[in-house]
């Protein structure tokens, strides 16, 4: 049976000074893998001029389609579209609340967005403002809901930049977990029987989970896959039937 090999990380935060800092290791990745997943944070700021960097690493180095979602930093300086736009001129595939096939696996990106887990999580009660927050992520996990309905394929494959699950964040601080991720997107993940999910934004969190209906969760920040397999590269590799 034919199988597609997926690599997958995030949380580049590329800046203007990272020229030449990833060309090695997209060109690595094209060698290992078929596809790469890029999940978020690709930029420190969400600035025109770390995207073109990033940009640039990867016209120079990846071989192979990419995907991406962006993350909270692609988003800070207001120009998420801009950054996107300019990720998008060098190939890589921007997911945001898409589906997208290739070579029979369906892949679903969005970014997501926190709020906390399980019977912790924020609910929408109270002021309005704690509503319009709870509001987005519900919103972002409808998005997801919506892009995994495009998928015709047996296998698909979900892309995020926050957690679905806690236990992927297990390691960082307690009190910040809420700002990690919400599990209102492990809803639509259950639901639509994913294959596998990636995620990044947990730089402290831990490797690999499973959600309530035994979905594999890969955490894939690259500072977090340095630190835990310091003798490997920094991605994930993972091979579904194609």
């Amino acid at each position: 049976m034919a199988r597609l090999r997926v690599a997958a990380t995030g949380d580049l935060h590329c800046k203007r000074t990272s020229r030449g800092a990833f060309r090695d290791l997209f060109a690595e990745i094209s060698e290992a893998a078929d596809v790469l997943l890029l999940c978020g944070d690709l930029t420190d700021y969400g600035l025109a001029g770390e995207a073109e960097v990033l940009a640039d690493e990867a016209s120079a180095g990846l071989r192979i389609p990419a995907l991406a979602v962006l993350g909270n930093h692609d988003h800070e300086s207001g120009d998420p579209a801009g950054v996107a736009r300019i990720l998008g001129g060098a190939g890589i595939a921007m997911l945001d609340g898409d589906g997208m096939e290739i070579r029979g696996v369906g892949f679903a990106g969005v970014k997501g967005f926190i709020g906390g887990f399980g019977e912790r999580a924020l609910g929408p009660w109270g002021e309005e403002a704690v509503k319009r927050f709870v509001r987005e992520a519900v919103d972002e996990a409808l998005r997801l809901e919506a892009a995994l309905g495009q998928l015709t394929t047996t296998e698909r494959i979900v892309l995020l930049h926050y957690a679905p699950i806690e236990e992927t964040v297990q390691g960082e601080p307690p009190v910040v977990f809420p700002f990690l991720g919400s599990s209102r997107l492990e809803e639509p993940i259950n639901r639509r029987g994913a294959t596998a999910v990636f995620h990044g934004h947990a730089h402290r969190g831990t490797p690999e989970g499973r959600t309530s209906a035994n979905v594999p969760v890969f955490n894939v920040c690259l500072p977090l896959l340095q630190e835990r397999f310091p003798d490997r590269s920094p991605f994930r590799l993972l091979e579904v039937p194609a």
